[in-house]
């Protein structure tokens, strides 16, 4: 089983012992996955078995088209997970929000989007490299299609005047503004969240993450905040799909391990760094690091509707963020 999160072995261990069945957790990044789970479709050599995955847009325009992966959500839990997430499997949902340093500030210095354009952020803002991490992109796309009008109207908030832009959206304007601030783009979640959270700085920067690097405050000794009542959105949620190889020589113990992963036990691992189960009887983690719950209402939730559309636009993003940045 592959996933972007090391907690993947923890979950092969849990399941072997809860199962007896022999299962492996193999932690590689979402991209890497659709390039291993496509080779070895193509070459009819099936390794791997089940893929837990974020580009849920990819794998329906893609994966799931070709015959290279099939959804299979568990029937007993149609009453328990709400129908958007049963075509595909979604597993759960996942926030990135914005961080800011608690030895530098007592609160979030930013209360709208439009904010992070600002000249005094520039050079201060740090998250994983967007040319580098497709539901990025998907997130502006989203955006676009879906709540340009809280944009535009954030905009108008902050400045005291209708947005005017030459762009097609106010979303496309906000990315344009906000790749020419010089953000420190990095390779990994984890650079990011020490850009921000290190203890000792002079400078505060802001991070934008998952609310997984929040453990990290008591692991290393970050110092990361939450950024709550930013508007129009303090983050943006994404969702992560199990889908199982077409060829796999395990298609029960695969589809074994996908109901396991519905459940409180089987996602536990990933609830505890602020995950959300999409099975509504699998409450959040008592100890979740960063508070995201109180402030889910806060949190911009990923249409799957547009999933299609968002991976065809996947190219147009990524051209307007290189000529902008």
């Amino acid at each position: 089983m592959y996933d972007s999160t090391g907690k993947i072995t923890d979950m092969a261990e849990s399941f072997t012992k809860e199962y007896g069945i022999k299962a492996t957790g193999v932690k590689m990044k979402a991209g890497e996955q659709l390039d291993v789970v496509s080779r070895e479709a193509q070459s009819k050599n099936v390794r791997g078995d089940v893929y837990l995955n974020t580009d849920v847009s990819a794998i329906e325009a893609e994966l799931v088209p070709q015959g290279y992966v099939v959804s299979w959500f568990p029937p007993d839990l149609k009453d328990e997970v709400p129908a958007q997430y049963q075509s595909p499997a979604v597993i759960t949902q996942e926030a990135n929000v914005w961080a800011y340093n608690t030895e530098l500030a007592d609160s979030c210095p930013v209360k709208n989007i439009w904010d992070l354009t600002d000249a005094k952020w520039k050079g201060h803002l740090s998250f994983q490299d967007p040319l580098l991490k497709s539901d990025y992109m998907y997130w502006f796309n989203q955006w676009a299609m879906h709540a340009d009008d809280k944009i535009a109207k954030a905009y108008e908030t902050k400045f005291g005047e209708p947005l005017k832009t030459d762009e097609d959206s106010a979303t496309a304007e906000w990315v344009k503004r906000l790749a020419a601030n010089e953000p420190l783009v990095t390779k990994s979640d984890d650079d990011a969240a020490t850009t921000a959270g290190a203890p000792g700085q002079k400078d505060q920067f802001l991070a934008f993450i998952s609310t997984a690097k929040f453990r990290d405050n008591d692991d290393a000794g970050l110092k990361l905040g939450l950024c709550k009542d930013i508007d129009p959105f303090s983050g943006r949620a994404y969702q992560k799909a199990a889908v199982i190889a077409s060829g796999t020589k395990s298609p029960n113990a695969a589809k074994l391990f996908v109901h396991y992963v519905y459940t409180k036990d089987g996602i536990a691992p990933q609830t505890a760094d602020g995950k959300f189960s999409t099975n509504s009887t699998v409450p959040p983690a008592d100890d979740e690091p960063s508070g995201v719950g109180d402030i889910w209402d806060q949190i911009y939730q990923f249409d799957a509707t547009t999933a299609k559309d968002d991976y065809e636009a996947l190219p147009e993003w990524q051209d307007f963020w290189r000529v902008n940045g």
